[in-house]
């Protein structure tokens, strides 16, 4: 038996927020989590599991969906990973709307399984909504608007609220 290779460390700076304990959503920003996902034609598809965070700068990159049973989905596939900038906040109810998510970019999309993000992931599910894709340098990667937190948050977030996170009090 060959011994388990040790993984790389890329896709580590991801981290769902839950396992950053010391932080936790700041005031005046909305907690999307629980809140119904919904394409461009308003059909639901799931709900907000959790956000997926870039640590060092803690920034939400991505939202955990989990996608609803009626989709029949095998039941360890039915999670995806969506862009922040490609969701839209509603400005009156919970729902989160992504124009470019329709029944076949869901069935087509790469799941998520808690698993190390790659790169390749990264590709993969920017194809699947038919985004473009991002020179593949660490640095720049989400330097584009498909990641872009302030166009998801828009009207929701105060002006004054310069972070999306803050450090929990004891």
């Amino acid at each position: 038996m060959e011994p388990t290779p040790i993984p790389s460390a890329q896709g580590m700076h991801l981290r769902r927020l839950r396992d950053l304990t010391e932080y936790e959503v700041a005031d005046g920003n909305p907690d999307v989590r629980g809140w119904a996902v919904r394409g461009g034609d308003g059909r639901q598809f799931g709900t907000v599991a959790e956000l997926i965070v870039e640590e060092q700068t803690l920034k939400v990159r991505y939202l955990d969906v989990e996608l609803d049973a009626a989709l029949r989905i095998n039941e360890q596939e039915r999670h995806i990973l969506v862009p922040i900038g490609v969701a839209a906040l509603d400005e009156d109810g919970d729902n989160l709307f992504v124009p470019s998510l329709t029944l076949d970019s869901v069935l087509d999309y790469p799941p998520y399984q808690e698993f190390q993000i790659s790169r390749e992931y990264e590709q993969a599910m920017l194809r699947a909504l038919r985004l473009q894709l991002p020179e593949n340098t660490t640095d720049t990667f989400y330097e584009q608007p498909s990641f872009d937190e302030q166009s998801f948050y828009g009207a929701r977030r105060p002006t004054d609220t310069p972070t999306t996170f803050r450090r929990r009090l004891e």
